[in-house]
């Protein structure tokens, strides 16, 4: 739970940044690029799954 915390911080500090200097914030479109991250974090858990019930002795 403490690395979501970090993570959100981050990012929070990190668009104030951005945001502050007029540069344009270092993300995806909202809602598109969300959907991108949950997409890949699935694949991950995925294929661990996979390779955990059927390929592991």
């Amino acid at each position: 739970m403490g690395e979501v915390v970090l993570s959100i911080v981050a990012g929070f500090i990190v668009g104030m940044l951005f945001s502050a200097i007029k540069l344009p914030i270092p993300a995806p479109p909202v809602l598109s690029g969300v959907m991108g991250i949950v997409g890949v974090y699935l694949g991950g858990i995925a294929y661990q799954w996979i390779v955990a019930h059927f390929f592991s002795g």
